[in-house]
Protein backbone atom coordinates (compact mmCIF):
# COMPACT_ATOMS: atom_id res chain seq x y z
CA UNK A 1 0.00 0.00 0.00
CA UNK A 2 2.60 2.41 0.74
CA UNK A 3 4.57 1.33 -2.19
CA UNK A 4 1.87 2.49 -4.20
CA UNK A 5 0.92 5.49 -2.51
CA UNK A 6 4.90 6.37 -2.97
CA UNK A 7 4.28 5.47 -6.71
CA UNK A 8 1.42 7.56 -7.46
CA UNK A 9 3.24 10.47 -5.60
CA UNK A 10 5.70 10.16 -7.81
CA UNK A 11 3.47 9.61 -10.97
CA UNK A 12 2.02 12.96 -9.78
CA UNK A 13 5.30 15.27 -9.39
CA UNK A 14 6.22 17.03 -12.05
CA UNK A 15 9.32 15.71 -13.80
CA UNK A 16 11.84 18.61 -13.64
CA UNK A 17 12.47 20.40 -16.55
CA UNK A 18 15.71 20.22 -17.83
CA UNK A 19 17.80 23.88 -17.48
CA UNK A 20 17.93 25.44 -20.71
CA UNK A 21 21.86 26.79 -20.20
CA UNK A 22 23.45 24.15 -18.21
CA UNK A 23 26.35 25.17 -16.67
CA UNK A 24 29.43 22.67 -16.07
CA UNK A 25 29.40 21.51 -12.35
CA UNK A 26 32.32 18.67 -12.46
CA UNK A 27 35.85 20.25 -11.13
CA UNK A 28 37.91 18.23 -13.88
CA UNK A 29 35.56 19.98 -16.69
CA UNK A 30 36.26 22.71 -15.71
CA UNK A 31 40.49 22.28 -15.00
CA UNK A 32 40.46 20.68 -18.30
CA UNK A 33 38.43 23.20 -20.25
CA UNK A 34 40.74 25.60 -18.96
CA UNK A 35 43.93 24.07 -19.93
CA UNK A 36 42.79 23.48 -23.34
CA UNK A 37 41.61 27.25 -23.77
CA UNK A 38 44.92 28.72 -22.12
CA UNK A 39 46.87 25.71 -25.03
CA UNK A 40 44.85 26.91 -27.63
CA UNK A 41 45.23 30.70 -27.48
CA UNK A 42 49.35 29.37 -26.62
CA UNK A 43 49.14 27.76 -30.46
CA UNK A 44 47.60 30.79 -31.87
CA UNK A 45 49.57 33.25 -30.74
CA UNK A 46 53.08 31.32 -31.81
CA UNK A 47 51.64 30.32 -34.84
CA UNK A 48 50.32 33.46 -35.74
CA UNK A 49 52.03 33.22 -38.85
CA UNK A 50 50.27 31.16 -40.24
CA UNK A 51 46.69 30.71 -38.89
CA UNK A 52 46.30 34.51 -39.08
CA UNK A 53 46.35 34.15 -43.04
CA UNK A 54 43.49 31.38 -42.84
CA UNK A 55 41.68 33.09 -40.21
CA UNK A 56 41.64 36.06 -42.63
CA UNK A 57 41.00 34.28 -45.71
CA UNK A 58 37.92 32.12 -43.84
CA UNK A 59 36.38 35.87 -43.03
CA UNK A 60 37.16 37.46 -46.53
CA UNK A 61 35.31 34.20 -47.82
CA UNK A 62 32.10 34.95 -45.94
CA UNK A 63 31.96 38.52 -47.26
CA UNK A 64 32.58 37.67 -50.73
CA UNK A 65 30.43 34.47 -50.54
CA UNK A 66 27.33 36.51 -52.08
CA UNK A 67 29.59 37.40 -55.54
CA UNK A 68 30.78 33.88 -56.08
CA UNK A 69 27.11 32.80 -55.86
CA UNK A 70 26.06 35.97 -58.41
CA UNK A 71 28.93 34.45 -60.23
CA UNK A 72 27.45 30.90 -60.38
CA UNK A 73 24.56 31.92 -61.44
CA UNK A 74 25.96 33.68 -64.29
CA UNK A 75 27.53 30.23 -64.94
CA UNK A 76 30.45 31.05 -64.55
CA UNK A 77 33.06 27.99 -63.54
CA UNK A 78 34.12 28.68 -59.40
CA UNK A 79 37.69 28.44 -60.17
CA UNK A 80 37.65 31.45 -62.81
CA UNK A 81 35.11 33.29 -60.76
CA UNK A 82 37.31 32.53 -57.75
CA UNK A 83 40.37 34.17 -59.66
CA UNK A 84 38.26 36.89 -60.72
CA UNK A 85 37.67 37.67 -57.41
CA UNK A 86 41.26 37.26 -56.51
CA UNK A 87 42.35 39.82 -59.13
CA UNK A 88 39.41 42.35 -58.22
CA UNK A 89 40.56 42.86 -54.53
CA UNK A 90 44.32 42.49 -55.40
CA UNK A 91 43.63 44.94 -57.88
CA UNK A 92 41.90 47.19 -55.56
CA UNK A 93 43.96 47.36 -52.94
CA UNK A 94 47.12 47.95 -55.67
CA UNK A 95 44.54 51.23 -57.09
CA UNK A 96 44.50 52.28 -53.34
CA UNK A 97 48.22 52.28 -52.40
CA UNK A 98 49.23 54.22 -56.11
CA UNK A 99 46.31 56.62 -55.31
CA UNK A 100 47.20 57.23 -51.75
CA UNK A 101 50.87 56.97 -52.24
CA UNK A 102 50.78 60.68 -53.97
CA UNK A 103 49.52 62.40 -51.27
CA UNK A 104 51.24 60.04 -48.55
CA UNK A 105 54.55 60.99 -49.78
CA UNK A 106 53.92 64.91 -49.95
CA UNK A 107 52.98 64.88 -46.46
CA UNK A 108 55.69 63.48 -45.28
CA UNK A 109 57.58 66.03 -47.17
CA UNK A 110 55.75 68.60 -45.17
CA UNK A 111 56.51 66.78 -41.99
CA UNK A 112 60.63 68.38 -41.03
CA UNK A 113 59.12 71.73 -42.74
CA UNK A 114 56.18 71.60 -40.31
CA UNK A 115 57.78 70.56 -36.87
CA UNK A 116 58.80 74.28 -35.75
CA UNK A 117 55.26 74.79 -36.19
CA UNK A 118 53.85 71.87 -34.82
CA UNK A 119 56.22 73.05 -31.58
CA UNK A 120 54.77 76.34 -31.20
CA UNK A 121 51.18 74.75 -31.14
CA UNK A 122 52.04 72.78 -28.72
CA UNK A 123 54.08 74.86 -26.46
CA UNK A 124 52.05 75.23 -23.71
CA UNK A 125 52.54 71.68 -23.32
CA UNK A 126 56.27 72.06 -22.77
CA UNK A 127 56.17 73.10 -18.98
CA UNK A 128 54.08 69.79 -17.79
CA UNK A 129 56.49 67.79 -19.95
CA UNK A 130 59.67 69.47 -18.13
CA UNK A 131 58.36 68.87 -15.22
CA UNK A 132 57.55 65.21 -15.72
CA UNK A 133 60.66 65.00 -17.31
CA UNK A 134 63.02 66.27 -14.22
CA UNK A 135 60.81 63.60 -12.06
CA UNK A 136 61.28 60.97 -13.52
CA UNK A 137 65.49 61.70 -14.03
CA UNK A 138 65.26 62.32 -10.15
CA UNK A 139 63.86 58.79 -9.39
CA UNK A 140 66.06 56.94 -11.89
CA UNK A 141 69.07 58.22 -9.93
CA UNK A 142 67.70 57.66 -6.77
CA UNK A 143 66.58 54.26 -7.60
CA UNK A 144 70.36 53.36 -9.80
CA UNK A 145 72.89 54.86 -7.42
CA UNK A 146 75.97 56.57 -8.47
CA UNK A 147 77.35 55.05 -11.49
CA UNK A 148 80.33 55.47 -14.03
CA UNK A 149 80.14 59.25 -14.93
CA UNK A 150 80.92 58.82 -18.57
CA UNK A 151 78.44 55.87 -19.54
CA UNK A 152 76.75 56.40 -22.98
CA UNK A 153 73.66 54.50 -24.03
CA UNK A 154 73.48 53.00 -27.50
CA UNK A 155 70.42 53.68 -29.53
CA UNK A 156 68.91 50.69 -31.31
CA UNK A 157 69.92 50.71 -35.03
CA UNK A 158 68.75 48.88 -37.64
CA UNK A 159 65.44 50.72 -38.26
CA UNK A 160 65.36 50.22 -42.36
CA UNK A 161 65.94 46.62 -41.61
CA UNK A 162 63.15 46.47 -39.56
CA UNK A 163 60.89 48.24 -41.52
CA UNK A 164 62.22 46.19 -44.71
CA UNK A 165 61.22 42.91 -42.81
CA UNK A 166 58.03 44.25 -41.35
CA UNK A 167 56.87 44.41 -45.11
CA UNK A 168 58.13 41.16 -46.36
CA UNK A 169 56.30 39.56 -43.72
CA UNK A 170 53.25 41.48 -44.62
CA UNK A 171 53.36 40.80 -48.64
CA UNK A 172 54.27 37.38 -47.28
CA UNK A 173 50.51 37.19 -45.31
CA UNK A 174 48.71 38.66 -48.04
CA UNK A 175 49.71 36.39 -50.55
CA UNK A 176 49.37 33.57 -48.48
CA UNK A 177 45.83 34.62 -47.23
CA UNK A 178 44.65 35.32 -51.04
CA UNK A 179 45.77 31.98 -51.63
CA UNK A 180 43.93 30.30 -48.83
CA UNK A 181 40.91 32.25 -49.83
CA UNK A 182 40.98 31.00 -53.67
CA UNK A 183 41.00 27.87 -52.43
CA UNK A 184 38.23 28.12 -50.10
CA UNK A 185 36.41 30.11 -52.83
CA UNK A 186 36.80 27.03 -55.39
CA UNK A 187 35.70 24.35 -52.35
CA UNK A 188 32.55 26.03 -51.68
CA UNK A 189 30.36 23.86 -49.53
CA UNK A 190 32.92 20.85 -49.49
CA UNK A 191 34.05 21.13 -45.53
CA UNK A 192 30.61 21.44 -45.06
CA UNK A 193 29.18 18.62 -46.74
CA UNK A 194 32.43 15.95 -45.50
CA UNK A 195 31.49 17.29 -42.14
CA UNK A 196 28.29 16.50 -42.20
CA UNK A 197 28.80 13.07 -43.70
CA UNK A 198 31.04 12.16 -40.47
CA UNK A 199 28.80 12.77 -38.14
CA UNK A 200 26.79 10.08 -36.98
CA UNK A 201 23.02 11.51 -35.87
CA UNK A 202 20.53 13.18 -37.88
CA UNK A 203 20.11 16.22 -35.15
CA UNK A 204 24.02 16.79 -35.29
CA UNK A 205 24.07 17.22 -39.40
CA UNK A 206 21.14 19.46 -39.06
CA UNK A 207 22.77 21.36 -36.23
CA UNK A 208 25.82 21.67 -38.00
CA UNK A 209 23.90 22.93 -41.07
CA UNK A 210 22.23 25.18 -39.21
CA UNK A 211 25.06 26.79 -37.16
CA UNK A 212 27.38 27.17 -41.01
CA UNK A 213 24.31 28.52 -42.38
CA UNK A 214 23.56 31.06 -40.13
CA UNK A 215 27.97 32.63 -39.38
CA UNK A 216 27.99 32.85 -43.67
CA UNK A 217 24.23 34.68 -43.27
CA UNK A 218 25.35 36.97 -40.33
CA UNK A 219 29.11 37.32 -40.83
CA UNK A 220 28.23 37.99 -44.26
CA UNK A 221 25.29 40.33 -43.61
CA UNK A 222 27.55 42.09 -41.02
CA UNK A 223 30.79 42.42 -42.99
CA UNK A 224 29.05 44.24 -46.06
CA UNK A 225 27.32 45.97 -44.02
CA UNK A 226 30.24 47.29 -42.41
CA UNK A 227 32.43 48.46 -45.31
CA UNK A 228 29.53 50.02 -46.87
CA UNK A 229 29.32 52.35 -43.09
CA UNK A 230 33.14 52.89 -43.68
CA UNK A 231 32.88 54.03 -47.19
CA UNK A 232 30.32 56.15 -46.01
CA UNK A 233 32.21 57.61 -43.58
CA UNK A 234 35.11 57.56 -45.58
CA UNK A 235 33.22 59.97 -48.33
CA UNK A 236 31.79 62.57 -45.44
CA UNK A 237 35.10 62.48 -43.50
CA UNK A 238 36.29 63.66 -47.50
CA UNK A 239 33.81 66.16 -47.91
CA UNK A 240 34.73 67.52 -44.49
CA UNK A 241 38.27 67.80 -44.59
CA UNK A 242 38.10 69.62 -48.09
CA UNK A 243 35.47 71.86 -46.64
CA UNK A 244 38.00 72.35 -43.74
CA UNK A 245 40.84 73.49 -45.98
CA UNK A 246 42.91 70.26 -45.01
CA UNK A 247 44.09 69.45 -48.66
CA UNK A 248 43.84 65.90 -49.87
CA UNK A 249 40.70 65.05 -48.81
CA UNK A 250 41.08 61.41 -50.69
CA UNK A 251 43.48 60.27 -48.53
CA UNK A 252 41.91 61.32 -45.55
CA UNK A 253 38.92 59.78 -46.66
CA UNK A 254 40.67 56.72 -47.24
CA UNK A 255 42.30 56.76 -44.00
CA UNK A 256 39.10 57.16 -42.07
CA UNK A 257 37.81 53.70 -44.10
CA UNK A 258 40.01 51.72 -43.29
CA UNK A 259 40.68 52.99 -39.38
CA UNK A 260 36.79 52.08 -39.11
CA UNK A 261 37.53 48.69 -39.44
CA UNK A 262 38.74 48.98 -36.33
CA UNK A 263 36.26 49.94 -33.36
CA UNK A 264 37.08 52.50 -31.00
CA UNK A 265 40.79 52.30 -31.80
CA UNK A 266 40.36 53.29 -35.42
CA UNK A 267 38.93 56.68 -35.28
CA UNK A 268 40.74 57.93 -32.04
CA UNK A 269 43.74 56.97 -34.11
CA UNK A 270 42.75 58.79 -37.09
CA UNK A 271 41.55 62.16 -34.42
CA UNK A 272 44.96 61.82 -33.45
CA UNK A 273 46.21 61.61 -37.47
CA UNK A 274 44.05 64.59 -38.56
CA UNK A 275 44.86 66.65 -35.37
CA UNK A 276 48.69 66.69 -36.16
CA UNK A 277 48.02 67.48 -40.13
CA UNK A 278 46.00 70.34 -39.36
CA UNK A 279 48.89 71.46 -36.54
CA UNK A 280 51.23 71.30 -39.53
CA UNK A 281 48.83 73.13 -41.97
CA UNK A 282 47.41 75.87 -40.22
CA UNK A 283 48.62 78.78 -38.47
CA UNK A 284 45.79 78.61 -35.28
CA UNK A 285 44.97 75.95 -33.09
CA UNK A 286 41.25 76.54 -33.80
CA UNK A 287 41.79 76.38 -37.16
CA UNK A 288 43.83 73.13 -36.64
CA UNK A 289 40.60 71.68 -33.93
CA UNK A 290 38.07 72.41 -37.12
CA UNK A 291 38.54 68.84 -39.11
CA UNK A 292 38.61 66.99 -35.67
CA UNK A 293 35.54 68.44 -34.62
CA UNK A 294 34.30 67.84 -37.83
CA UNK A 295 35.64 63.89 -38.20
CA UNK A 296 34.48 63.30 -34.49
CA UNK A 297 30.68 64.60 -35.81
CA UNK A 298 31.14 61.64 -38.39
CA UNK A 299 31.79 59.07 -36.04
CA UNK A 300 29.17 60.35 -33.28
CA UNK A 301 26.35 60.20 -35.65
CA UNK A 302 27.73 56.82 -37.48
CA UNK A 303 28.34 54.97 -33.89
CA UNK A 304 25.37 56.15 -32.47
CA UNK A 305 22.34 56.57 -35.20
CA UNK A 306 23.51 54.26 -38.03
CA UNK A 307 25.37 51.54 -36.97
CA UNK A 308 22.43 50.65 -33.94
CA UNK A 309 19.68 50.97 -36.78
CA UNK A 310 21.43 48.68 -39.02
CA UNK A 311 22.91 46.17 -36.48
CA UNK A 312 21.26 46.24 -33.77
CA UNK A 313 18.44 43.55 -34.57
CA UNK A 314 21.30 41.32 -36.26
CA UNK A 315 24.29 41.22 -33.39
CA UNK A 316 23.45 41.92 -29.96
CA UNK A 317 27.04 41.86 -28.29
CA UNK A 318 28.31 42.99 -25.05
CA UNK A 319 30.17 46.35 -25.82
CA UNK A 320 32.34 45.61 -22.76
CA UNK A 321 33.13 41.71 -23.55
CA UNK A 322 33.91 43.85 -27.67
CA UNK A 323 36.16 46.28 -26.01
CA UNK A 324 37.97 43.34 -24.26
CA UNK A 325 38.77 40.98 -27.61
CA UNK A 326 39.47 44.11 -28.99
CA UNK A 327 42.15 44.80 -26.51
CA UNK A 328 43.08 41.26 -26.61
CA UNK A 329 43.29 40.41 -29.97
CA UNK A 330 45.21 43.32 -30.73
CA UNK A 331 47.68 41.97 -28.15
CA UNK A 332 47.46 38.48 -29.83
CA UNK A 333 48.16 39.57 -33.75
CA UNK A 334 48.25 43.24 -34.11
CA UNK A 335 46.18 45.28 -36.30
CA UNK A 336 44.99 42.30 -37.95
CA UNK A 337 43.68 40.85 -34.83
CA UNK A 338 41.74 44.06 -33.49
CA UNK A 339 40.01 44.13 -37.07
CA UNK A 340 38.67 40.38 -36.95
CA UNK A 341 37.79 40.72 -33.05
CA UNK A 342 34.33 41.44 -33.71
CA UNK A 343 33.32 39.11 -36.42
CA UNK A 344 35.22 36.34 -34.24
CA UNK A 345 33.46 37.46 -31.41
CA UNK A 346 30.33 37.22 -33.76
CA UNK A 347 31.03 33.57 -34.86
CA UNK A 348 31.48 32.45 -31.13
CA UNK A 349 28.53 33.84 -29.98
CA UNK A 350 26.36 32.11 -32.91
CA UNK A 351 28.33 28.78 -32.30
CA UNK A 352 27.27 29.09 -28.62
CA UNK A 353 24.00 29.97 -29.00
CA UNK A 354 23.55 26.71 -31.10
CA UNK A 355 25.41 23.91 -28.82
CA UNK A 356 23.49 23.66 -25.42
CA UNK A 357 26.04 22.76 -23.60
CA UNK A 358 27.98 26.56 -24.68
CA UNK A 359 23.92 28.10 -24.29
CA UNK A 360 25.49 30.33 -21.34
CA UNK A 361 28.39 31.49 -22.80
CA UNK A 362 26.72 32.63 -25.56
CA UNK A 363 24.05 34.07 -22.96
CA UNK A 364 27.16 35.79 -21.19
CA UNK A 365 28.04 37.28 -24.69
CA UNK A 366 25.00 39.07 -25.42
CA UNK A 367 24.75 42.44 -24.98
Amino acid sequence: MIGELDRDHAAAAPAEAPSKMPLPSDPRTIFLGGLFILGAFAALYVASAIILPVILAFILKLMLQPAMRLLERAHIPRALGALLIILLVVGGLAGIGTVLSGPAEAWAAKLPEGIPRLVEHLKFLRAPFDALQRILHQAEQVTAGPGPSGATVAMPSGFAGTLFGGMRAAIGGLFTTMLVLFFLLVSGDTFLRRGVEILPRFHDKRQAVDISQRIEHDISAYLVTITAMNAAVGIATAAAMHFSGLGDPVLWGAVAFLLNYVPVLGPLTGMAIIFLAGLLSFDSLWGALLPVVLYLAIHVIEGEVVTPLLLARRFTLNPVLVILALIFWFWMWGVPGAILSVPMLAITKIICDRIRPLMALGHFLEG
